[in-house]
């Protein structure tokens, strides 16, 4: 599973090398590629085999339904492929680059079968967020089996 965080510095291309301990758990279960898109203020990185386990139940959704359209439209259209290069980085595209506003400081978090790509400062400030709602969210975690 892909668990904790690291910061990175992402180049002027536009390439962010991805933590040898991701790069380990990718190549020992996975092939060694990312699908890239849009997310929550971020970028969310799926492993092609769980990105096409994601593309199956979205196609299997009701297409007319405007709530699928718009999960199409802004999730999926978004995707792209990114191949890990030799130095084990990843080219991140200009477009979701400007989405996540990603400039030269970048958090890469572990997210169990994901990658989340954020800027360091969003990064700070979701965290923040979230540490703040966790007691919040205990006894709904429980309930959950968590």
């Amino acid at each position: 599973m892909f668990r904790g965080w690291y910061e990175h510095a992402m180049d002027n291309k536009g390439r962010v090398s991805i933590p040898s301990k991701f790069r380990d758990f990718l190549s020992d279960k996975y092939s060694e590629s990312l699908i890239v898109t849009n997310f929550d203020r971020c970028l969310v990185c799926y492993p092609v085999e769980e990105w096409e386990t994601l593309e199956r139940k979205a196609s299997a959704l009701p297409q007319l339904k405007k709530e699928v359209k718009a999960f199409q439209r802004f999730f999926i259209s978004g995707a792209v492929e990114c191949s890990l290069d030799a130095q084990g980085r990843i080219l991140v595209p200009p477009f979701l680059r400007d989405f996540a506003d990603l400039g030269k400081d970048v958090v890469l978090v572990g997210m169990l079968k994901k990658i989340e790509i954020w800027s360091k400062a969003r990064w700070k400030d979701t965290f923040a967020q979230s540490q703040k709602k966790f007691e919040e969210f205990a006894d709904v975690l429980a309930e959950l089996g968590i």
